[in-house]
């Protein structure tokens, strides 16, 4: 049987510093290195810099976007999902991946880590809320490492 792609969501903030912006980049980047398909807000920030890593490593990226305007995607989203639905997408951008990585971030990002403990989902952050139950990384790599680590754990196919 052939293994299973990962769903990966990259969740942070929609301004960032050029460093955090490096980082969620190298994030994406190892993601679509190992195979994942990255889901993300589709916009800017955090999520804009992970989907260009994943694009510029020839990943697929997704993006479940607040509205209903494509436009709103960044550049590098290959899939919008347009919801209309402003901040409460968050959700089904959860319920969408297997596990999540999150980076810097602010409340919206803060729901998110929410909904994904309240779903038993894999979490890292990297730079991010330290809340009980994340796993925390110091750089892209051991976030990447310790999201693929975990869901071999819960049983996720992992490439």
């Amino acid at each position: 049987m052939e293994k299973q792609q990962i769903r990966v969501g990259v969740i942070g903030a929609r301004e960032v510093r050029l460093d955090v912006y490096e980082i969620a980049y190298q994030v994406g980047k190892l993601l679509a290195e190992k195979g994942a398909l990255l889901y993300s807000g589709g916009r800017t920030g955090v999520m804009e810099a992970a989907s260009k890593g994943a694009h510029d490593a020839g990943g697929l990226v997704v993006g479940i976007l607040m509205t209903t305007d494509p436009a709103e995607a960044n550049p590098w989203v290959d899939v919008p999902i347009l919801t209309g639905m402003g901040d409460l997408r968050n959700g089904i951008l959860v319920r969408s991946v297997d596990g999540l990585i999150a980076i810097d971030g602010a409340y919206g990002t803060l729901s998110e880590i929410a909904f994904t403990l309240s779903a038993g989902k894999p979490l890292v952050g990297l730079g991010s809320w330290e809340i009980e139950g994340m796993l925390p990384a110091k750089t892209p790599e051991d976030a990447v490492d310790q999201l693929i680590k975990a869901l071999t754990k819960s049983g996720n196919k992992v490439q």
